[in-house]
């Protein structure tokens, strides 16, 4: 057996590792033939050196192969999972997880909680009263057999080398190891149980990944190395230069995203981003023939209410109210417009800015643990292009009390730039890599 430290060594110098080595070091995390320090040494070997492709799918599925595999044999249909790189406002997967099992196919959406100035889908339905964001795996299954899917965080027995390894990028300067990144994220889609994976990587100002060809590179990464593990991928790369939707806030973001499935319709950003990312995924499983089959078919189950049960069921399967759809939520103490300091047209918004403001009122985390506020955030956020006049309202801001208002409303000033000169309208679908 090939020692912790030859590994590492090997990995050091530059050279390619095998995946029996690769399969060894991540068994060894999980029976602690590997300690920690060992652990961080290999972390930044590979965060300096890289993998290749052969690596990158070796260590994928090594991570898979450390805890448990969600098993769908018996389903009459497609197994599907989506994930996001994570943006300001994005609610996406709320609309489009009930959205595909109203269409026929089964997701089991492993989501996480909120990373850095990017909120959490975990995090927004941890504000719906009941609802169990990390049931153990036999719930999972039990409730994705009988609604057609599940939002929920993964069980500690899915890709815990991942989770171990994870904790330890965050303290030794290797979160933006791209094989590491890929890793990490297609281990666990893995685990899961997909069949065919949609991923929405977002670029943009309010996006982790705020430039496009950091995002593309990215995205090339995950579809060939999901393919190479066997997983049938496609991304999308989106615009977050704005936010999606016109709310940002835990609780806020689920009640605009029921009021989409209720109505059929809202924001034409984030409608748009949903039903892309629901035809790519029904073309994909082979749901659907085609692009323009899956759309339309993803278009009349969004119309005709099919996808809103779906939600309502998916919600109350988990602990959450039957009345989720019509359910009013907890209004914030303080609800306050941010006056625009002078009229002109929207021409930028800075979306970091605008997550750390949610932050700043309660509504995110500075240290794991930290308690969160779901009712405050933003609503009625103006968008790019919009012509505003001096004293108009740039949005609405939900705090807990007038201080944090008073302060979210000037770092909203401070991000939102309002100026004279004309500003064309940003393209929503910048790339499409498959």
């Amino acid at each position: 057996m090939v020692l912790p430290q030859e590994i590492i060594r090997r990995k050091r110098d530059g050279l390619a590792l095998t995946g029996d080595q690769i399969g060894t070091f991540i068994a060894g995390l999980g029976d602690g033939r590997v300690t920690d320090a060992q652990a961080a040494a290999w972390l930044m070997a590979v965060r300096l050196r890289g993998m290749d492709r052969a690596e990158t799918v070796a260590l994928t599925l090594a991570m898979r192969d450390s805890g448990a595999v969600l098993d769908w044999r018996g389903l009459d249909a497609p197994v599907v999972d989506k994930h996001s790189t994570g943006g300001i406002g994005d609610k996406v997967s709320l609309i489009l997880a009930p959205l595909l099992a109203a269409c026929g196919v089964y997701v089991p959406m492993l989501s996480g909680r909120g990373l850095g100035h990017t909120g959490g889908t975990l995090d927004k339905l941890d504000s719906i009263p009941g609802y169990r964001s990390r049931p153990d795996r036999e719930t999972v299954q039990r409730v994705v057999r009988a609604v057609g899917f599940a939002i929920v965080g993964a069980s500690d027995d899915l890709a815990p080398a991942d989770r171990r390894l994870y904790a330890l990028r965050d303290v030794t300067a290797t979160v933006d190891s791209l094989p590491l990144i890929v890793a990490s994220i297609l281990s666990k889609k893995l685990a899961g149980g997909a069949q065919a994976l949609v991923m929405d990587v977002k670029a943009g100002s309010g996006a982790f990944m705020p430039d496009v060809a950091a995002a593309e590179e990215l995205a090339h990464a995950i579809v060939e190395v999901a393919n190479g593990a066997g997983l049938r991928t496609c991304a999308l790369i989106t615009d977050m230069s704005q936010p999606l939707g016109h709310s940002i806030g835990n609780a806020l973001e689920v009640a605009e995203a029921v009021a989409v499935l209720r109505d059929g319709t809202g924001d034409a950003r984030l409608v748009e981003v949903t039903l892309a990312l629901a035809a790519e995924a029904l073309a994909l499983c082979g749901a659907a023939p085609d692009l323009t089959t899956a759309r339309r078919l993803a278009e009349a189950r969004l119309r005709d209410g099919s996808a809103a049960e779906a939600f309502a069921r998916g919600v109350a399967a988990l602990g959450g109210p039957a009345d989720v759809l019509t359910r009013a939520g907890v209004p914030a103490p303080v609800i306050r417009d941010v006056p625009s300091p002078r009229g002109g047209m929207v021409l930028a918004i800075d979306g970091m800015a605008l997550g750390l403001a949610i932050i700043a009122l309660g509504g995110g985390r500075t240290r794991p643990g930290d308690e969160i506020d779901a009712r405050v955030g933003f609503t009625k956020i103006v968008g790019l292009g919009t012509v505003v006049r001096a004293g108009e309202a740039l949005c609405q801001v939900h705090a807990a009390d007038d201080a944090s208002a008073e302060a979210a409303a000037a770092a909203v000033s401070a991000a939102v730039v309002v100026g004279d000169a004309a500003r064309g309208e940003s393209a929503l679908m910048l790339r499409r890599i498959g």
